[in-house]
Parts: structure tokens; C-alpha cells; sequence
């Protein structure tokens, strides 16, 4: 049995920077442009401070990526991003950041406060008051990303007007930089070299978990940061779908549908899916028929995407989804991505209108999504297109080839 050295060494096609070249971003000019964005938000919402914690916001605004995932339940780290004045990290496990200063933060979460949690929310009121008189800012008006009542109620104590920090923060990232794409573009084709190796492994006897092992491998293996699912399933398991990898072992005939749902590369998000044949043999009729269904709907969907397209009109002209399929159906038809699955997104028409309205927009990366599979029946298919909206059109970002077997 080759020794976990010997393993690694044996690697010659994980790493893609081998085959292809990284992107040119500079970096200098991201973080100026999604600070930038922040605080163009902040001054819509004429907020004086804004105090993040959410792991993808961290990214975005100082480029702080340590404990994603547990910062995700446990808020540790938190950004003091002012109108003016320096951007200070907080509680950071590392000073690895583009924060201008780092300094020693208060808990957020009971797993670090405990019962003293009030105790704690006050002493942030009172740091984030002194803060505010250091940047020389007499407002009082400030966005806080979700953490606890009691932060609230303290904050309150001291006279702050609290606004919901998600205002800022995820509109802010709507709107794709050119270093942004450079970014997303690497990270699909991480992705899509991962799906590559997922199909060159896809037989009989091969189990699902070890063919997500491999997306997620390359994912690792090119400093990316993780999923957000283990969507793949197989054979009786694709319908319904939303049903997360298992033992199940692959057999000739089935088909293999999966999303990459991936924080990779840079941290931008990098969302395909693709459903493949499992051979030996050919695809049933119906398999082929269910696959060209879903072709046909991202086809017309990405077709009508432009700017100044309104969600409501969008909805109303999304390609006519087959009553047989509606109670399968993916719960979008699209949403938007940046650093993960992003606003905005557009139900079905036949789930009702989608909560609100507004337009799309040159720069904005959008998924178009299909799953078609009827109640009761054992197949069923799931495909994803990311595209970038341009002032003209869409630009296709993902690029992995359709499965020939199933479109003739």
C-alpha cells in the first residue's frame, strides 16, 4: 500500500496552475474596489459605522479567511469598517488581513461569553461608542450583521441607531469588478478540472462519496475554501433532488447529477451542474428526454437574461416548466453569485411572485437552473449555468461540455 507520501507525489493533475496560468489580479485594486463598495452603501444608508462578522463578509471586506466555516456558527472576528477612518479587525485568529489595524475583540457567541453575554454586548457598545470618537464621527447611526438581542439591547442603552448590516453588506457585492471575474473565473475552472476528473472516474462500482472526494480535492488542492453542500446523487437517489452524497455505489444505467455549490479560489463561488450517463450502454429514451427538457429550459432562461430586465418580468417569461414536473422543481429558476449564492433570486412562476422586484444589471453573475423529474419516477436531471450579464447580453463563464450521450 503506496505511504500518504508516496500518494501525494503520484499527484501529477490536481494542482491546475501546471496546466493553465493563474489570472492577473491585482489585488491592490479589489480590496480598494470592494471597500469601496461597502462604504457607497454605507453612505446610501447614511451610516456611520458598520460592524461585520459574517465569514463571507469578512472576505470581501479585509480578505480575512481563518475559521470560515466555524465563524459561520460561532462569530469570533468582527470588522469596524467607519465612513472614515481606519478598518479594524477584531477578535482576528490571524492579523493575515487587509484590515488597516488588528485589535483584541469581545464575545459575540455564547460559546465564548457564556452567561456573561450581556455583560460582554455592553462592553462592545462601549468600544464601538469610544470607536466612533476616535474617527472623529458624531453620528450615531450603524449597521450591525445579525449576532444576538442582547448586542441590540446594549446598543441601544448607548444611544445607537441600528440598521441590519446585511443592507450593506450584500448589496454591496451585487455589482462584479473586472478582479472579481479574473477571480470567479479561476475558480470555475478549478471546479470544472474537478469535474473532469469525477467524470474520467464514473463507472460501476465507484460510490458517490468518492466521486465528491474528488471535486473536493481539487478544490483543497488549489487553496480554495469549501462547499456548501455534497449535492450529488445517483440512480433512484436524483429524484428528488437536494439529496447529499452517500455510500450508494454507482451502477451501469444510472444517471449522476451533482453541484459544485464551491467557495474556491479567492473565495469566490463557483456554482455547475452537470448531470452524466453512467455507462456501459446507452441512456433510455426517457433519460434523454428528461436531460433535453433541462437543456431546453437553461437555454431560453440565459437567453432572456439583459440588463434592464425587471425579476417580475423575467419570471413571467421563463421558459414554461411541464406541469408533471412542478412539484420536483428546483426552488429558483435563477439567483445571483459573487462569494456564495447571492441576491437576487427569482421563484418559478407556478411557487408565486418572488418577495421583490428590481432589474438586472451589467455586472452581475447570475446561475440558471434546471431539475426535471416527475413524482414517482426513478430518473431525473440536474444542470446549472453560471453567466455574467453584460451591457449587451450574458457572457457564458462555465464552459464544461453537456454529456453528448444524453443530448442525441
Amino acid at each position: 500500500m503506496p505511504t500518504p507520501d508516496e500518494l501525494i507525489r503520484r499527484d501529477d493533475w490536481s494542482d491546475l496552475a501546471r496546466f493553465h496560468p493563474l489570472p492577473i489580479v491585482d489585488k491592490d485594486r479589489l480590496h480598494r474596489y470592494r471597500l469601496g463598495r461597502l462604504r457607497a452603501e454605507m453612505a446610501r444608508h447614511d451610516v456611520a459605522l458598520a460592524l461585520l462578522h459574517n465569514p463571507v463578509s469578512l472576505r470581501y471586506a479585509i480578505n480575512y479567511r481563518n475559521y470560515g466555516l466555524f465563524q459561520s456558527r460561532i462569530p469570533s472576528a468582527y470588522v469596524l469598517i467607519p465612513a472614515n477612518g481606519p478598518v479594524v479587525l477584531c477578535g482576528g485568529y490571524s492579523e493575515d488581513s487587509r484590515a488597516d489595524d488588528c485589535r483584541p475583540g469581545r464575545a459575540l457567541a455564547f460559546f465564548d461569553g457564556g452567561f456573561e453575554l450581556a455583560e460582554q454586548a455592553g462592553h462592545v457598545a462601549r468600544d464601538l461608542s469610544e470607536f466612533l470618537s476616535e474617527v472623529g464621527e458624531s453620528r450615531r447611526r450603524i449597521a450591525i450583521e445579525a449576532v444576538n438581542p442582547t448586542l441590540t439591547l446594549a446598543l441601544a442603552q448607548y444611544d445607537f441607531d441600528v440598521i441590519d448590516g446585511t443592507l450593506i453588506s450584500e448589496h454591496a457585492r451585487v455589482i462584479k469588478s473586472e478582479d472579481e471575474l479574473a477571480c470567479m473565473r479561476w475558480s470555475i475552472a478549478v471546479a470544472e478540472h474537478g469535474i473532469a476528473q469525477l467524470e474520467r472516474a464514473l463507472q460501476p462500482g465507484v460510490s458517490e462519496l468518492q466521486l465528491w472526494g474528488l471535486l473536493n480535492y481539487t478544490n483543497l488542492a488549489n487553496d480554495g475554501d469549501w462547499h456548501d453542500g455534497r449535492m450529488l446523487a445517483s440512480g433512484p437517489r436524483i429524484n428528488p433532488w437536494l439529496q447529499e452524497a452517500s455510500p450508494r455505489r454507482v451502477e451501469a444505467g444510472d444517471l449522476v447529477g451533482f453541484d459544485t455549490d464551491m467557495v474556491g479560489p479567492f473565495g469566490y463561488f463557483a456554482d455547475v451542474s452537470r448531470t452524466l450517463f453512467c455507462g456501459p450502454g446507452s441512456p433510455s429514451r426517457r433519460q434523454r428526454e428528461l436531460y433535453q427538457t433541462a437543456v431546453s429550459e437553461i437555454q431560453h432562461n440565459v437567453n432572456l437574461l439583459k440588463p434592464g430586465l425587471r425579476f417580475s418580468e423575467f419570471q413571467q417569461r421563463a421558459w414554461p416548466v411541464p406541469e408533471e414536473f412542478w412539484q420536483n422543481a428546483y426552488p429558483c429558476v435563477v439567483h445571483a453569485v459573487g462569494m456564495c449564492d447571492e441576491y437576487p433570486r427569482v421563484n418559478p412562476v407556478f411557487r408565486g411572485p418572488t418577495p421583490y422586484d428590481g432589474q438586472f444589471e451589467a455586472g452581475m453573475v447570475i446561475c440558471v437552473e434546471s431539475y426535471i423529474g416527475a413524482v414517482g419516477e426513478r430518473d431525473g436531471v440536474k444542470l446549472e449555468q453560471q453567466v455574467l450579464i453584460t451591457d449587451s447580453g450574458v457572457e457564458l463563464l462555465s464552459g464544461y461540455p453537456l454529456d453528448e450521450s444524453l443530448m442525441s
